[in-house]
């Protein structure tokens, strides 16, 4: 299977610490074992990193029908040689916290790796991670190996039984609660597993992986989001037009994203070269339509949804996570915008709505990076504002009704358009805090085996986004003693809603698809249970 190659991805700076500190002490010492090779292998010159992936690759026992413990204490030993292991041998650490080896690895595959992704307990999946500008990062050899098609030569696909008689026992664990299943061989889109995988269910953050999907496919991976000023030029009536960028930020250090500062810098320089050193100030929200406020109510988790905003409307210096926000976002971003034009020379009135005319001169513009890195930072982040903005992005596109019902309905449209399959899928919001949404196993898993298709690399942000077990993002603490390195995949988390969705590299080294929904009451024990099943299905050795 040929994959194109892959879009930069944010870097983040894995925790070495966590890591080795979540080793346990008989996986320090197969860890010990293992150190020597890798570090000569982490010494070699370029052509020799491909035998570092080879070096830390599991070599788990397998057999036809192993217990499941077995899977597991294969998982656990493999996955931290690779995790724990790769990260004390492998290095030094660049300026960007890049493994050295894992940079040149990539370099070698023509791939680069993810970023970090956290999560917020009570509702979705966040962290205080900033926006960094996007740029490669640290993956495992493994997942990239996967996501790259770089085995060339691997067994066949998993049986399907094998795989029901192993994963079944691990999905009945009452703390799942009701729950469906489904795996699908990346390679071939063949259906290995399936239980219930029709049944939709709530989806919680997992509808990230939708929307982000939709969005590439409405608008493509180098569509850029444009904020901009105009200014009337019979009445000096300066407006500040949203394009619904969420990542405009007014901070001093943009890192790559657009800039309310560098807006205000070209806007006043464009003014005093017409001589207008006074204007009224006004913004133009009307990209989006209907009621700005989700229908979960004011939430720190979510600013009201606005064409214009900055900072996502945080009230503090916060780069992700829940918050108080801003209760007009839009006028909070033309307040900030007058201060910055009064620092520069130019003075405003108290800015106020309005609607730029086509008659107004363009005076400047900044645009957010390329969708394909917003895409990233939505998903790796669990960020719920990028979530919403690209929903209505998708209306926009597909010339419905810029709010919530029409986003949703345009989410779904793109997917039909896209050949997946949409039954009984219902998309309430993008972001998936809407307990109304419904989507289904058998829908996320033909998500990710779309965007893996070679004849599909608009989509591929959708992988590229998931952050890796053991590594980054919600997964860096999770997977400490099972599939670290293996398992790249999008959480999702409600009261009583627990799933996960995304890829596994299998023993046999297939790129496989998985999605797991469940509504057990207990988060934790939920989680558990189906990192566990990852974890088995990440040492399975089943073809």
């Amino acid at each position: 299977m040929v994959v194109p190659e892959l879009r930069p991805w944010r870097a983040a700076k894995p925790h070495v610490t966590r890591v080795a500190g979540a080793v346990r002490p008989r996986l320090a010492r197969a860890v010990e074992a293992v150190r020597p090779r890798l570090a000569r292998a982490a010494t070699a010159a370029k052509p020799r990193v491909a035998r570092l992936a080879r070096a830390v690759s599991p070599q788990a026992a397998r057999t036809r029908k192993p217990k499941t413990w077995q899977y597991t204490a294969g998982a656990a030993t493999a996955g931290l040689a690779l995790a724990a292991g790769a990260v004390t041998t492998a290095g030094p650490w660049d300026s960007t916290g890049q493994r050295t080896a894992e940079r040149d690895w990539a370099a070698v595959q023509e791939r680069t790796g993810g970023a970090d992704h956290g999560r917020n307990a009570d509702t979705s999946d966040s962290t205080d991670t900033s926006a960094d500008t996007p740029r490669p990062a640290p993956s495992a050899a493994s997942v990239l190996t996967g996501l790259g098609g770089g085995i060339s030569t691997v067994k066949s696909a998993p049986n399907g039984k094998v795989l029901a008689g192993l994963l079944g026992p691990l999905l009945d664990a009452p703390e799942l609660g009701a729950r469906t299943a489904a795996i699908v061989d990346v390679a071939t889109g063949k259906r290995l597993y399936d239980d219930g995988a029709s049944e939709p269910l709530t989806p919680a953050s997992t509808t990230k992986i939708a929307t982000a999907a939709a969005a590439l496919a409405a608008l493509g991976p180098d569509h850029r989001l444009t904020t901009r000023t105009a200014l009337e030029t019979d009445t000096r009536e300066l407006v500040l037009v949203g394009g619904g960028d969420p990542t405009l930020t007014a901070r001093k250090e943009a890192d790559g994203w657009a800039s309310l500062r560098e807006l205000a810098d070209e806007t006043a320089a464009a003014l005093k070269k017409r001589d207008v050193r006074q204007v009224t100030l006004s913004y133009d929200k009307t990209l989006y339509a209907g009621p700005e406020l989700h229908p979960i109510g004011v939430n720190g988790n979510l600013a009201p949804v606005s064409a214009l905003m900055v900072d996502e409307a945080r009230t503090n210096d916060s780069t992700s996570g829940p918050v108080k926000r801003k209760e007009d976002p839009a006028k909070d971003a033309a307040t900030q915008f007058a201060a910055l034009l009064a620092d520069r020379g130019i003075k405003t009135t108290a800015p106020g709505p309005s609607k730029a005319t086509n008659r107004a001169d363009a005076l400047a513009e900044v645009t957010s990076p390329p969708l394909s890195s917003v895409v990233e930072r939505m998903l790796t982040n669990s960020d719920n504002d990028i979530a919403e903005h690209l929903a209505r992005q998708t209306a926009v596109a597909s010339g419905a009704r810029a709010d919530f019902d029409g986003a949703g309905e345009a989410i779904g449209a793109q997917l039909k358009r896209l050949g997946l399959p949409v039954e009984g899928a219902d998309f309430k919001d993008g972001s998936g805090l809407d307990r109304d949404d419904k989507l289904t196993a058998d829908l996320l898993t033909a998500l990710l085996a779309k965007a893996a298709d070679p004849a599909h690399p608009e989509l591929r942000p959708v992988l590229t986004g998931l952050p890796v077990a053991g590594f980054t993002g919600t997964l860096t603490s999770r997977y400490a003693d099972g599939a670290a390195g293996l398992v790249r995949a999008k959480t999702g988390t409600l009261n009583g809603v627990n799933s996960l969705a995304g890829t596994v590299v299998d023993q046999d080294g297939r790129l496989l698809a998985f999605a797991f929904l469940s509504t057990g009451a207990d988060t934790e024990a939920a989680r558990a249970a189906l990192d566990r099943t990852a974890t088995a299905l990440a040492s399975c050795g089943c073809g």
